[in-house]
């Protein structure tokens, strides 16, 4: 009886000690121009072109600011370009506010959009994860 509640002790322990798997959050991403300064959260700060902006959604009353996630292109929105996403992600920065109207969750830097999708699309769906 003792090494089966070793085996068991050991099995637990293992299954405790396994890293909770990342869900990926699910939304849009559209994409702005440059200037990119000033912005929400370093004013005139250059943080490069890899960055976004925070849609309410996630925006976190400036929590977001700094946050980094990797995004993925999972489809079109709309009609126009029906296979806009190039099959790769891309990690971006939160530095900045998208205000309310914002059509995205994610408003991505044009760099950052055109690395995941086609650009002629506009708007496109999303998985993202803090990273």
């Amino acid at each position: 009886m003792g090494l089966v509640m070793q085996v068991l002790f050991v099995v637990v322990a293992m299954v405790v000690c396994l890293p909770l798997p990342a869900y990926a959050e699910h939304g849009t991403a559209t994409f702005y121009t440059p200037p990119y300064v000033p912005s929400a959260c370093n004013g005139y700060k250059n943080d490069g072109v890899m960055i976004a902006a925070a849609s309410s959604a996630i925006w976190d009353n400036k929590g977001a600011c700094g946050r980094r996630y990797r995004v993925k292109c999972t489809g079109a929105t709309n009609q126009g370009v029906p296979k806009p996403c190039k099959g790769n992600s891309v990690v971006v920065k939160i530095v900045d506010f998208c205000p309310p109207g914002c059509r995205g969750t994610i408003d991505l830097s044009q760099e950052a959009f055109a690395a995941i999708a086609n650009p002629d699309a506009g708007k496109i769906n999303i998985e993202f994860t803090e990273v």
